[in-house]
């Protein structure tokens, strides 16, 4: 049985190690079904198909990053009544945010729901591949409620140190979707609408494996006492939470803006451009594990005033970001080029060749720069344990910056392959920016 884990003694670099290790293997178990997925949809279900799925990438992730943002950000509470060792108030943070994060889920299904049109609209998406963008699009968000069920659970329980349970619901989900997917799309013959169905399901799964588990975490306990609405602490939740899940959105639309310069390179591209994107969250396993693992460390350690074990946990993480980041890069350079060809499927040879390429040479651009990403990534995460999730935002905002002025010039030359760059500036420039406030914030504590 998984038990909580108190950050605020031992060494930094076991005690981060040890959360993010079950993390990781959780995070490939998902990137695992979504190689797989993209896979049974780009050979079973055709070019097209990966294609219109490609197109909605980043408005998908949109609707999944406002609900990690915002129970991302709930969980910093609970990481830091957990380090002072306040369970009363622990209680009430748990039932606040439960409430709050059910009013969420309602309200962001019915606006995605409503607001789908406009987006495909802004996206520019091929009239060719709109009805299969809408089709899957409006089944992913119907399961809203679901991501942020799953999210929630699984933020409160890493919160107090427990990674296990997460890493279980994973994979139990991942090996669930792929055996749904592949029923869905072969023998039922549903298309990307069984897909999407069978990541709603799946994700129910996880949900359901993942509550359980909170409910026999003593330390997460609460009653319907705790669920009467309270102005201050839902005012509290939504201080923390809100500029995280801006920060998801506003990276979201840079993406979005992106892709809408890449919907207009046609099918070939498209493809190839979508086959990248899903391989970038193995790119990023190891970097979110390690986000996930300096959010509870600095978010126990600031709440049990332990200033000095947050700097030399970060200088830990950071050796062990780069040195991880170094070797995912040297393994996509030498097996990028098949893994990719994995995805993409058709009759016409010119555009498998030309889907092929872009996927291959996006994916090196990715891989080279891949230490910045990973450094972007625990700056982050170090400022919102701190409880900052105001410059965690504005980083946001300077990434849409930097992916809109890519984007603009990429429309104005048509250099398609200028779109790669898009990425890499939007990491680098978050990075200074949050670089010099994470600094800034370290010498103000200790």
């Amino acid at each position: 049985m998984s038990k909580t884990l108190n950050m605020t003694q031992g060494s930094p670099l076991r005690l981060l190690v040890r959360f993010a290790l079950p993390l990781m293997f959780g995070n490939v178990f998902q990137q695992l079904y979504l190689v797989v997925d993209t896979a049974i949809v780009g050979r079973g279900v055709g070019m097209d198909a990966l294609a219109a799925l490609g197109c909605v990438d980043w408005l998908n992730w949109m609707m999944l990053g406002i609900a990690q943002g915002f129970t991302q950000g709930f969980s910093v509470r609970i990481a830091q009544k957990f380090g002072e060792d306040n369970p009363s108030a622990l209680q009430i943070f748990m039932g606040q945010s439960s409430l709050v994060c059910a009013v969420l889920a309602t309200v962001f299904t019915l606006l995605g729901q409503l607001l789908l049109p406009t987006f495909l609209l802004l996206l520019r998406v091929p009239p060719t591949l709109y009805p299969i963008a809408i089709r899957y699009s409006r089944i992913l968000f119907i399961g809203l409620p679901v991501v942020f069920f799953f999210n929630y659970c699984s933020a409160m329980l890493r919160a107090v140190g427990d990674s296990k349970t997460p890493l279980i619901a994973m994979a139990v989900a991942s090996v669930a979707n792929i055996v749904l997917d592949l029923i869905a799309v072969f023998p039922l013959q549903m298309g990307v609408a069984g897909a999407a169905l069978a990541t709603i399901l799946a994700q129910c799964l996880s949900g359901v494996i993942c509550v359980i588990k909170v409910l026999r975490t003593p330390q997460l306990q609460f009653g319907k006492s705790h669920l009467s609405p309270r102005a201050d602490i839902i005012k509290n939740l939504l201080k923390i939470g809100t500029p995280a899940a801006c920060k998801n959105l506003v990276i979201a639309l840079g993406g979005m803006a992106v892709m809408s310069v890449v919907n207009a390179f046609g099918t070939a591209f498209i493809a190839g451009f979508t086959a990248s994107n899903k391989l970038y969250g193995l790119l990023e396993i190891a970097a979110l594990s390690y986000g996930y693992a300096i959010i509870t460390y600095v978010g126990q350690n600031y709440g049990a005033a332990r200033f000095d074990r947050i700097r030399s946990g970060m200088k830990s993480a950071t050796v062990l970001a780069l040195v991880t980041a170094v070797v995912i890069s040297a393994l996509m350079f030498l097996f990028g080029r098949p893994i990719t060809m994995l995805f993409i499927s058709s009759e016409n040879p010119e555009e498998v060749l030309l889907a092929g390429e872009t996927a291959y040479r996006y994916l090196c651009v990715m891989a080279s720069c891949l230490p910045i990403l990973y450094m972007l990534y625990l700056l982050l995460s170090a400022l919102q344990g701190l409880g900052d999730t105001m410059r965690p935002m504005v980083s946001g905002m300077v990434e849409l910056g930097m992916r809109l002025a890519v984007a603009g010039i990429v429309a104005y030359t048509g250099y398609a392959s200028g779109i790669f760059c898009a990425e890499i500036t939007a990491w680098l420039g978050a990075t200074v920016y949050l670089t010099y406030h994470y600094r800034k914030h370290i010498k103000q504590l200790i």
